[in-house]
């Protein structure tokens, strides 16, 4: 007689004896079942400690109310029931529904197991799952853009000082002991940051007919159209623009800004700028003492 819970197979076939001794199982398995034990006390009464075993021996048979999650959504719980019934997988039935394959596994864990899937099957699932996993990102992602976008609002002309210093200080030619340079220079490819930075000199009141404009860009790419863009961004006309700088092609790199969104970055120069450089300089200097001495509380942004 072979041990109880032992099946070969498919739990039933090998010889007529242990046949016997599954169905026995499976009487008693079901009649602990309907008299309102749990998967583990049946589990524990019977000595089985297999779950594929166990679920072969409750198959069909359904779990007591008591069972149940209390917090489980009964909707859901039904139409994952009746996905199952269907032939499909605990991957497909997530896919559908957007459950956990944990509550899936506790919602139809009686249910007979579909047919194993092939190899096509297996990777058109996944496949879906990926897919709809980056579009739930994507969509989450845009959110957060959205919310902390919506939290800014309009900026006072403070505001907008300060970041404009800030941005010149991270992106604009600096003055160095070696190298006198104290006028405004500022070089981006980011259309917003060039508008940002327009606003802010604007906001500062250097005078249009100060603005230098220049186009550096691959010796590829195409000058006429990005200096049009980029004229037509900062307000003037493309003519005004100074001759462009282009950068020579190198078969060793390997560059990815190639595309017909490819317009280089703009450069933008302030003629008679030394005294607004300086004053940019100290701006810059009083934020980073500023930022020492805050004693605000830190909290989440």
């Amino acid at each position: 007689m072979s041990e109880p819970g032992r099946r070969d197979g498919d739990g039933t076939s090998g010889s007529p004896d242990r046949a016997a001794i599954f169905e026995q199982l499976r009487e008693r398995a079901i009649a602990l079942r309907r008299e309102g034990l749990s998967r583990r006390q049946i589990r524990d009464r019977l000595k089985v400690h297999n779950n594929d075993i166990l679920n072969r021996l409750l198959e069909g048979e359904p779990p007591p109310e008591w069972t149940k999650r209390p917090n489980a959504k009964d909707g859901l719980r039904a139409k994952a029931r009746e996905m199952r019934l269907r032939g499909m997988t605990y991957d497909q039935i997530e896919l559908e529904l957007g459950c956990s394959k944990s509550s899936i596994s506790l919602w139809v864990r009686d249910l007979p197991k579909p047919p194993p899937r092939t190899r096509e099957e297996a990777s058109a699932i996944a496949k879906r799952g990926w897919e709809a996993t980056l579009r739930r990102r994507e969509i989450e992602r845009q959110q957060t853009k959205l919310a902390a976008a919506r939290e800014i609002g309009e900026l006072t002309d403070r505001e907008l000082f300060i970041a404009g210093v800030a941005l010149y200080w991270a992106e604009g030619a600096k003055d160095k002991p070696y190298q006198r340079r104290e006028t405004l220079q500022f070089i981006n490819s980011d259309p917003h940051v060039i508008e940002l930075y327009l606003r802010w000199l604007d906001l500062l009141g250097v005078p249009p007919e100060h603005l230098r404009f220049r186009l550096s860009i691959h010796e590829s790419a195409d000058v006429p159209t990005a200096t049009r863009f980029w004229a037509e961004l900062a307000g003037v006309d493309p003519s005004t623009f100074q001759g462009a700088t282009l950068k020579k092609h190198n078969p060793k790199t390997t560059r990815h800004n190639t595309t017909d969104a490819y317009r280089g970055c703009l450069v933008i120069y302030v003629a008679q700028s030394a005294e607004l450089y300086r004053r940019v300089e100290g701006a810059w200097y009083g934020i980073v003492v500023g930022a020492k001495s805050a004693t605000s509380p830190r909290r989440p942004i």
